[in-house]
C-alpha cells in the first residue's frame, strides 16, 4: 500500500520537478490555492460574515436598549395610574406653592424635601426637612456606567442632572424623623419625584400626605422663604442650558432684568463658537504637522 500514497502536494516537492520555470510557477499558484481551498470553513471568516455578524451585534444592542426604553415606559404609566389614584381616592392631597407656604409659616407643618443633593445645594425651603428619594449614583460598575452614558447621550449634556438612584434608606430616615400620625409636606423641585415619595410613604402607613403640585420650580419668592445661593425656581437648572441661559427660568429673569442679563449669555455663546472655531484649526495644524513628519 505505500507504494500506492501520493507525494504530498506542497511547494517544497513540487520545486525539485523538472519543470520549465513558467510550468512550474503556474502550478505553484494552484497548489497553493488548493491548499488555502481545504482549510475548514470554521477557519475562514469571509467578510460578508464578519459584516453579518456584526450588523447581528448592533442589532441586539438597539434592541436592548428598545427593551429598556420600552420597561421604562410601562413602570411609568403603571405609576401614573397609582399616583392618580392616590389623589382620586383622597389618600395624598394636593397643595398649590402658595398654600403650601401658608401651611408651613401659619401651622407650622413640616415641609420634607425630597430632592437630590445636585438641587438642594442651590436652593432650600428655611426650616425644611431634607431626605432624598433619589440620589447621585456614584457607582462605576458595567450597568451603572451604561446608565450614565444613555443619561448623558439622552439629554444630561443639555440639562445637567445627573444619573439618579433609589436610595435604599429613604423610609427609614423619614420614619426617624416623623411619626406615622404626623401631617407632611413633600415637595421635590417639579413634582414628579415627591409624588413618588408620597406613594411610598403611604404604602408605609402615612395618612396625613400633602403634595406641593408642580414644586419649588412653580412657586413665587413670596410663596416660601428660601435660602440658599439660587433662588428656588433655579435649583432644577444645569449643564449647557443654564451655561447659555436658555431656560425658561433664565428667559422669565432676562425679561425682568434687561438686556444686561441677556448680553451676559449672548458673551458666552460667542465665546463658545470662538473656542470651537480654534479647536477646529487647532486640530488641522496638528494633522499638517503630523504629514509632514510622516513624509519626511
Amino acid at each position: 500500500m505505500d507504494s500506492l500514497e501520493l507525494p504530498s502536494l506542497n511547494a517544497h516537492k513540487i520545486s525539485h520537478f523538472n519543470l520549465p520555470k513558467e510550468q512550474s510557477t503556474r502550478l505553484l499558484s494552484k497548489v497553493h490555492h488548493f491548499n488555502s481551498s481545504m482549510q475548514p470553513p470554521s477557519l475562514k471568516l469571509s467578510p460578508t460574515y464578519r459584516a453579518q455578524r456584526s450588523r447581528r451585534s448592533v442589532i441586539q444592542m438597539q434592541a436592548g436598549d428598545e427593551d429598556f426604553e420600552l420597561k421604562q415606559m410601562r413602570d411609568m404609566a403603571a405609576a401614573k395610574k397609582r399616583w392618580d389614584a392616590l389623589i382620586r381616592e383622597g389618600k395624598v392631597k394636593i397643595l398649590t406653592p402658595r398654600e403650601a407656604g401658608y401651611a408651613i409659616q401659619l401651622s407650622n407643618k413640616p415641609l420634607l424635601d425630597v430632592r437630590p443633593s445636585v438641587e438642594r445645594k442651590k436652593a432650600w425651603v428655611k426650616a425644611s426637612t431634607w431626605i432624598p428619594i433619589f440620589e447621585a449614583d456614584d457607582n462605576f460598575d458595567a450597568g451603572t456606567v451604561t446608565r450614565k452614558v444613555t443619561n448623558f447621550v439622552m439629554g444630561g449634556w443639555w440639562s445637567g442632572m445627573p444619573t439618579l438612584s433609589y436610595d435604599k434608606q429613604f423610609l427609614s430616615k423619614v420614619e426617624e424623623k416623623f411619626p406615622k400620625d404626623a401631617d407632611l409636606i413633600v415637595a421635590c423641585q417639579r413634582g414628579l419625584r415627591s409624588l413618588a415619595a408620597c406613594d411610598l410613604l403611604n404604602n408605609a402607613g402615612y395618612r396625613n400626605l400633602f403634595w406641593v403640585q408642580g414644586g419649588l420650580e412653580a412657586a413665587e419668592e413670596e410663596d416660601f422663604i428660601g435660602e440658599g445661593p439660587q433662588p428656588l425656581k433655579f435649583a432644577g437648572i444645569g449643564g449647557v442650558s443654564e451655561f447659555l441661559g436658555w431656560t425658561d427660568q433664565q428667559r422669565a429673569a432676562a425679561a425682568k432684568e434687561g438686556w444686561g442679563y441677556r448680553l451676559l449669555f449672548s458673551a458666552r455663546l460667542v465665546g463658545i463658537f470662538l473656542v470651537a472655531d480654534a479647536l477646529f484649526i487647532g486640530a488641522q495644524q496638528v494633522g499638517r504637522y503630523i504629514q509632514d513628519l510622516r513624509s519626511h
